[in-house]
């Protein structure tokens, strides 16, 4: 975000927060990665019906792209205008703990989603899935589409999104261990824009003329990377699966371009990340908890500091008509 639109932000927020505490109603600033993210937009819509549920208010921003710094800077915003807690999607997992513990110390309470932060600058890491279940689910897709012989590349978001390269340590050695017949060529990042992924793709299999699979680790990379294996004529030949979003990735799916997408109900995300949030926040979650009800999605298992949603999902043709976000 501008600087100069900071103080814009701030009278807007400063008046919702005037109006919250008039009549004591608790603040819960959501951040995404990418405010414009399909993904989070999703997750968002979680968080909201959560948020009416509990009688909270949500303040949802965050950079228009991924962008670490302005992450930053919208923390210390919300520090200044005295949120009472605050959920991340952390870009960089160090370059946002200095200003998160800021916040821990004066008193807001601080939680994570879908990519933490140090484990010092938060209470708790609300875990869409481990990153072993969501490395070893790639990479065991990805084999069973190339029948586990081949070339294969991974498009990611940042080559600094802490997620992203927690999960890429598992594919590797989910590689290592069971699939010798296919070899990692190339690790491409797309700024979480499904255009450069689409270009990145293009560029991959002209580099890589025996490539046999594109596994897109961020949701914009996923359709990209379709669009591309489908523009190029490619399709049968190059395989694309990934981390993305059913209704993004249908088309492709049911025209046999995608093979399978993984993910999990970024819709349940949000709405588990707001009900842990206000538990933080009111102090009924407390370090040592085993398990955590949140509303109508029912009890969630509590390992450590992690609140964990689940194991991730695969969408094929078959199934993927089932799902709407």
């Amino acid at each position: 975000m501008p600087r100069r639109l900071l103080p814009v932000l701030s009278a807007f927020l400063g008046l919702a927060l005037a109006a919250s505490a008039a009549d004591s109603r608790l603040v819960v600033a959501l951040m995404p990665k990418a405010k414009g993210n399909a993904y989070f937009i999703s997750v968002k819509a979680g968080a909201e019906r959560a948020a009416k549920e509990l009688g909270v208010d949500l303040l949802f921003d965050g950079p228009a792209d991924t962008d670490a710094a302005k992450q930053n800077e919208i923390v210390e915003n919300w520090i200044t205008l005295g949120v009472d807690v605050i959920a991340v999607a952390a870009e960089n997992k160090e370059g946002i703990a200095t200003a998160l513990r800021k916040a821990q110390r004066q008193g807001i309470k601080v939680l994570t989603y879908d990519a933490d932060t140090l484990p010092d600058a938060r209470s708790f890491f609300v875990n869409q899935a481990t990153p072993a279940g969501i490395g070893n689910r790639l990479m065991d897709e990805g084999a069973r589409l190339c029948a586990g012989q081949g070339e294969f590349a991974i498009i990611t978001a940042t080559l600094t999104a802490g997620n992203q390269r927690e999960w890429m340590k598992y594919i590797q050695a989910r590689l290592a261990e069971k699939y010798p017949g296919m070899k990692l060529v190339a690790v491409r990042p797309c700024d979480d824009l499904k255009d450069r992924a689409q270009s990145e793709a293009t560029a991959l299999m002209s580099a890589y003329p025996n490539l046999k699979l594109i596994m897109a680790i961020c949701s914009p990379a996923v359709p990209g990377a379709a669009e591309a294996v489908k523009q190029a004529g490619k399709v049968g030949q190059v395989k694309v699966t990934g981390l993305g979003l059913p209704n993004e990735n249908q088309r492709y799916v049911k025209e046999g371009v995608t093979g399978a997408v993984i993910l999990w109900n970024t819709d349940h995300l949000g709405y588990l990340t707001a009900y842990a949030a206000v538990a933080v926040a009111r102090d009924e979650l407390k370090p040592g908890a085993k398990t955590f009800h949140a509303g109508a999605l029912g009890d969630f298992q509590v390992v450590g500091d992690n609140i964990l949603l689940g194991q991730p999902f695969v969408f094929t043709k078959e199934n993927i008509d089932q799902f709407n976000f």
